[in-house]
């Protein structure tokens, strides 16, 4: 497995959180790659064996390139050989708006997007081994496409919030601290997020969450509850399994200290990306 990532220009920060490059082979052994919800959108090229999306009817294709945005349960992907695939890590209310799509609460979607025009170039560039290429590619397309002055920057403004404060933030405080009244904050931010404030502060936290147990798998849930601002260990368990598909955060500690005794470093990195 081979992963990389680089950060946005400047001008683009504000939008993007970070380009990144995985390389994985999928077999018998490890068929599939389950992905778990986050405080992110994501736009993902595909080359190589085709990406499939498990669903109740069963394995769904995905064309290339598809766009995973906020998922509130974890998203299961299969494929068969090796996969290499290229990610744009789009913070939720400015995703919609590069693409030039109307915001929706779709958890992966496939795109018909002029944005495909990179998979050719792309492909070219990841066959001949130059994946900083690849990622400078789409890099300039996004700088490119992204309207300059057309955004409203309340929602900007109120994730920035979000983040810093890790999602532990009542909606009226983002209000106050973004000037605005909670009416206006929330419906400017839906109608560009396609979910809401308290929406993406949940998953912010449930991320940070999982960050923390992973890096600290033997940390005290109760500490872990109120470093985060959960009420206490049975909030932070309710909304751990709402995010996880049913996982508690005792048994994603288990599993997290015995995957780092059995996989590599650069895949504990990428989990935590």
């Amino acid at each position: 497995m081979q992963h990389q990532e680089v950060d946005p220009p400047e001008t683009l920060r504000a939008i993007i959180k970070d380009f990144w490059y995985l390389s994985r082979d999928f077999d018998d052994q490890h068929p599939s790659l389950e992905v778990v919800p986050d405080g992110y959108a994501e736009i993902i090229f595909c080359f190589g064996s085709a990406c499939s999306l498990a669903t109740p009817q069963g394995w769904q294709p995905l064309s290339s390139p598809f766009l995973v945005g906020l998922l509130q349960q974890p998203a299961v992907f299969h494929a068969t050989g090796r996969v290499e695939i290229i990610g744009i890590k789009c913070f939720p209310w400015a995703v919609f708006e590069l693409l030039g799509l109307p915001p929706g609460k779709d958890g992966v979607r496939s795109m018909a997007h002029p944005i495909a025009q990179l998979q050719a170039p792309l492909a070219s560039w990841l066959a001949a081994g130059n994946v900083p290429e690849a990622l400078a590619a789409v890099a300039r397309y996004c700088k490119q496409a992204w309207p300059r002055g057309a955004t409203d920057q309340l929602p900007g403004k109120a994730g920035e919030a979000l983040w810093a404060a890790a999602g532990a933030l009542p909606v009226r405080q983002v209000a106050a601290a973004t000037h605005a009244t909670v009416r206006t904050l929330e419906r400017k931010f839906k109608q560009a997020a396609g979910h809401t404030v308290k929406d993406v502060a949940g998953l912010i936290r449930f991320e940070q969450a999982c960050t923390h147990l992973w890096q600290h798998p033997a940390a005290s849930l109760a500490g872990v509850a109120q470093q985060l601002g959960y009420a206490d260990q049975s909030h932070l368990g309710r909304e751990f399994k709402r995010y996880s598909g049913g996982t508690t955060p005792a048994a994603f500690a288990r599993h997290a200290a015995r995957w780092q005794r059995e996989v590599n470093a650069d895949f504990v990195a990428f989990l935590l990306a």
